[in-house]
């Protein structure tokens, strides 16, 4: 796991070794274990080195390969390295490291680069410069768990595992993407490859992107080369036969990730996921260290009272005898953080993130590498109170109306008007819909069942709210010098949760389609509230390895009280930022409007927590950018 950056001058002057040291400097938390940097001409690659595979220097990077035509600074781990190693040894090719990196190199030298692609397994993202063809090439794998980002302004094509590698530079010119803020208000995340910040932008997963030199007018354009695909299977097998191979799968999928010359723990909330995960490798790694962040839960009330997990930790820990350590935040842990946070996220994206960087924290004094449970849900179904929304439509339209309107996480469309008043010049033809829209690419118009519905809400979410997930555990883990790996995104796994027939993952869709029909209004939504019951085919394969409790419970996210707080411990940090006139917020919104809800949240009227968080998160990065 590491950093990359670079530049190329498309002017033809000589790359600055100053320009591109700083590029480097700028992610150091990303690599603490060393720093390459390889200048040619008007190209300039840079990396940032946290060693997991293979410790020697043989591993330094940016590395280059045996013919010298290719040059690589590379992020991430590529699980199925030592077969792909085997037969590219059998081709010939001779390693001088024990390392994923030159796997990588040798691999697009003999295969070409969709061929490689096709058959990496793990998280990455790249750039590969090809010395003879002038042609640069950035790459980022499948599901987006390492993200890679990259800038155009002027004539210098600068890219970087984060933002601030493009922002060390100190001519480049920092504006805000309003249409981008519009649509993190409305979905508390950024569907598209836009970032807060004009002329950044986000290589989408499962794309790549190249840049040839030779040309008159060189461009780079993504180009995709893998995209989820969840549907019914045509020829629907035995029950049985899909869970033995669940848990095959999954067993494999974790062994696969254990694979490090460092030390490796494993989260472990009170969920099914990380107890899964756990479970597995506690049997390869014995008394293997696991992590837990809770609550303190004194001026907790209502629903959150049942946030603190630590409990179930604990026994998960007892039962799979780990080597177990907590962490209890409290609400002036969410305020002290923010800036520093802002810092290393960049910009917010889904939820409330302060948890995870304590939790990555924590982790980093005794691990390298640490497991994390992310993707469980999304591929197995973990929210079907979501999906159940919408699951009866007239057609493909109507689908998307419905869960667009579900999805307006922060602020309605009714709303959002009023509030970006003072820029709605600048917003008024952004058209969330159509953002949301667009992210089915390709779709069927006629949508027949029910099944069909629920695997297109899942193609979202993995999509959208995933991608986000990632995006927030790669930043703040990294922020440690953490590794995070995430054995449910395995392409075994996720090719098998794909075709798994929707009723092995929700066991009530034939009554939430009868209630659709039937019991229209507030019956509906509440049944949708308290519907939890996903995963159905992970919990039953789980059932003999998890204590009961935990194999049946609800699903709960990794949240605080923050809906608490910020009416208590933390109202007077929300008032002294919000609800005065000094945050830059109300350069772009109105302040009256903005405080109005808030108001609504503080009074016990509304619960607005997840608005008021990113409200804190925004003002933060406005600070810390501007």
């Amino acid at each position: 796991m590491c950093g990359v950056a670079g530049l190329i001058q498309l002017d033809g002057v000589p790359v600055s070794p100053v320009a591109l040291q700083r590029m480097t400097d700028a992610i150091a938390h990303r690599g603490p274990d060393g720093e390459g940097h390889w200048i040619e001409g008007n190209v300039g690659l840079g990396h940032r080195r946290l060693a997991i595979i293979d410790l020697s220097p043989a591993g330094h990077q940016p590395m280059m390969s045996a013919d010298s035509r290719y040059v690589l600074s590379y992020n991430g781990e590529i699980y199925n390295f030592r077969e792909l190693r085997g037969e590219l040894q059998a081709q010939g090719c001779q390693f001088r490291s024990r390392t994923d990196t030159e796997v990588l190199l040798h691999a697009v030298a003999a295969w070409g680069l969709d061929r490689t692609l096709a058959r990496l397994n793990g998280m990455f993202a790249f750039a590969l410069w090809d010395r003879q063809a002038r042609q640069l090439t950035l790459a980022r794998d499948r599901y987006g768990v390492k993200p890679l980002y990259y800038s155009l302004q002027g004539n210098i094509l600068a890219f970087g595992s984060e933002q601030k590698a493009i922002l060390s530079r100190p001519e480049f010119e920092r504006k805000l993407d309003r249409e981008a803020l519009f649509e993190y208000f409305t979905f508390q995340n950024i569907f598209t490859a836009r970032t807060l910040l004009q002329d950044i932008q986000l290589l989408p997963a499962g794309h790549y992107a190249s840049i040839d030199l030779r040309s008159a007018s060189p461009a780079l354009k993504p180009v995709q080369y893998w995209d989820f695909d969840f549907r019914e299977p045509d020829c629907q097998g035995d029950d049985e036969a899909y869970r033995e191979e669940l848990g095959r799968l999954f067993h494999q999928a974790v062994n696969r990730q254990l694979v490090t010359d460092v030390e490796l723990g494993s989260y472990l909330s009170g969920g099914i996921d990380s107890g899964s995960i756990t479970s597995i490798a506690a049997e390869s790694h014995p008394y293997i260290k696991t992590f837990t962040c809770g609550f303190d839960m004194t001026s907790a009330s209502g629903i959150e009272l049942g946030f603190d997990e630590r409990s179930k930790a604990e026994y998960m820990s007892y039962c799979f005898k780990t080597e177990h350590y907590e962490m209890v935040l409290k609400s002036g842990d969410m305020e002290r953080v923010l800036p520093q946070l802002a810092w290393h996220l960049e910009e917010p994206r889904v939820g409330q993130s302060y948890p995870n960087y304590y939790a990555a924290k924590l982790a980093s004094k005794f691990v390298k590498v640490v497991l994390s449970g992310a993707g469980g849900d999304e591929l197995f179904g973990g929210y079907p109170w979501r999906y159940y929304r919408a699951v009866v439509n007239d057609d493909f339209e109507h689908y998307i109306d419905k869960y667009y309107q579900f999805w307006q996480r922060l602020v309605p469309n009714t709303a959002l008007r009023g509030m970006f008043a003072p820029i709605w010049k600048d917003v008024s033809d952004v058209w969330t819909r159509d953002i949301f829209r667009d992210v089915f690419k390709q779709h069927a118009d006629q949508l027949c069942r029910p099944e069909d519905y629920i695997n297109h809400s899942l193609y979202f979410e993995a999509k959208t709210f995933l991608h986000g997930l990632l995006v927030v555990e790669d930043k703040l883990s990294m922020a440690h010098g953490l590794e995070s790996r995430v054995p449910f995104l395995d392409n075994d796994l996720v090719d098998f949760a794909m075709s798994c027939p929707v009723r092995l993952k929700l066991n009530n869709l034939a009554e939430v389609v009868k209630i659709n029909e039937n019991e229209p209004g507030s019956k509906v939504h509440a049944y949708f509230e308290r519907n939890r019951d996903g995963k159905t085919i992970l919990r039953d394969v789980m059932r003999s390895r998890l204590p009961k409790d935990i194999a049946r419970a609800e699903k709960q996210g990794f949240s605080a009280p923050d809906s608490s707080w910020f009416k208590g411990d933390s109202l007077e940090f929300v008032k002294r930022t919000l609800m005065t006139g000094n945050s830059p917020l109300y350069e772009l919104m109105d302040a009256r409007v903005v405080r109005k809800l808030v108001e609504e949240h503080l009074s016990g009227a509304r619960n607005r927590r997840l608005l008021i968080w990113s409200l804190l998160s925004v003002d933060a990065w406005l600070r810390q950018t501007f």
